[in-house]
C-alpha cells in the first residue's frame, strides 16, 4: 500500500534501529541495497535514498511516505505534509542545526558581521541565499559537495553547514557565529496520499509505533508492593508520565504501585523507594509507550 523512502547516510543506522524496535525490520539483501522490504501489509515498497532527495521524490509522488530532515524540506521547497517530528539524529536525541562557522581567529561574531561578497561554501545554497538576503549582505554562495568545513580560510571566508554537536567545526578550527535552522527528522507524506483514507489510516499506524519506541528510549516501568501506612511516602518519590497506577492488593494486604520513570533516575530511586517501605521493586524494560 505504502511506498516508503528511508534516508541514507549519516541517519541510516539509527533509522534502521527505530524500526527493528517497532517491530517493523528492514530486510535488506545486503549493507548496499537501495531495495528492501518490510513484512507488514502496510507497505508495498521501500527504497533507501539521500535524505536531500527525499522530499522532492515525496512531493512528486514517487513515494508516499517518507523520512528527512526538516533541513532539506527548507532547503528544496518541497509540498510535503508534515506528519511529525522523529526526536533523533545520527547519535542523540537532539536536533541538528544549519549554522555560519567562520576561522576561530576571524573578527567577525555574528553573520550580521560579514561584509558584502564574503565567500560562503554550503550544501544548502537556497537557505543560505535566502538568509542572507534577509540581512541584506551580498554573499558569494558556492555549492559544496562535501568536507565543507575543510574550505576556510583559504577557498571560502565562511561555511554554512549541519551540525548535530559542533565537534567536527571545532576539530576543523571553525567557530559557529550564527544559526539558519533547527532541524528534527521528521515524518513527510505526499499531500494526495494524505488525502486517501486507506493511505492515511496506514500512516497513522504506522506512526503510532515509530513513536511509541521514541517515547520509551530511556525510561523503565517500575512496579512495587506498599504497605497502607506507607503508600503515601511511595508515591511522594514517584516521577511519573501522568499518575502512577495503585491497586489494592487482594485481602487487603496492601497495594501495587506502578509508573514509568526515566532510567537515568533508578539508581537513586530505587534506594529511595525501598527506604520508604516499598518492596519488592521490579525494573522492567520498555519497548514502546503509546498514549
Amino acid at each position: 500500500m505504502l511506498r516508503l523512502a528511508l534516508p541514507k547516510g549519516s541517519l541510516e543506522e539509527a533509522t534502521l534501529q527505530l524500526f527493528e524496535d517497532a517491530d517493523l525490520p528492514v530486510l535488506r539483501t545486503s549493507n548496499v541495497a537501495y531495495r528492501c522490504d518490510i513484512e507488514d501489509p502496510r507497505v508495498s515498497e521501500v527504497r533507501i535514498l539521500r535524505p536531500q532527495e527525499i522530499p522532492v521524490y515525496v512531493a512528486e509522488g514517487l513515494f508516499d511516505i517518507g523520512i528527512t530532515g526538516r533541513d532539506w524540506v527548507e532547503e528544496t521547497k518541497s509540498d510535503v505534509v508534515s506528519l511529525g517530528e522523529l526526536k533523533y539524529s545520527k547519535n542523540t536525541s537532539r536536533p541538528v542545526n544549519v549554522v555560519v562557522a567562520v576561522q576561530n581567529e576571524s573578527k567577525w561574531k555574528s553573520a550580521a558581521d560579514l561584509p558584502n561578497g564574503v565567500r560562503i561554501s554550503t550544501e544548502y545554497p537556497n537557505l543560505t541565499k535566502k538568509f542572507f538576503a534577509e540581512k541584506k549582505i551580498e554573499a558569494d554562495i558556492r555549492l559544496s559537495y562535501g568536507a565543507t568545513e575543510a574550505k576556510v580560510p583559504d577557498i571560502v571566508d565562511a561555511v554554512v553547514d549541519l551540525t548535530e554537536t559542533g565537534r567536527a567545526l571545532n576539530a576543523a578550527g571553525l567557530k559557529i557565529i550564527d544559526t539558519i535552522l533547527t532541524s528534527y527528522t521528521e515524518l513527510v507524506a505526499n499531500p494526495k496520499a494524505v488525502a486517501d483514507e486507506q493511505k492515511a489510516k496506514a500512516m497513522e499506524q504506522l506512526k503510532v509505533l515509530l513513536w511509541g519506541v521514541l517515547e520509551s528510549r530511556g525510561r523503565v516501568l517500575v512496579k512495587m508492593n506498599a504497605a497502607k501506612e506507607d503508600l503515601d511516602a511511595v508515591i511522594k518519590l514517584l516521577p511519573s508520565l501522568k499518575m502512577p497506577t495503585v491497586n489494592e492488593l487482594f485481602g487487603g494486604a496492601g497495594y501495587a504501585v506502578e509508573t514509568v520513570v526515566e532510567k537515568s533516575e533508578i539508581n537513586t530511586l530505587i534506594p529511595a523507594l525501598n527506604d520508604a517501605g516499598a518492596t519488592g521493586i521490579i525494573e522492567i524494560p520498555l519497548s514502546k509507550i503509546v498514549y
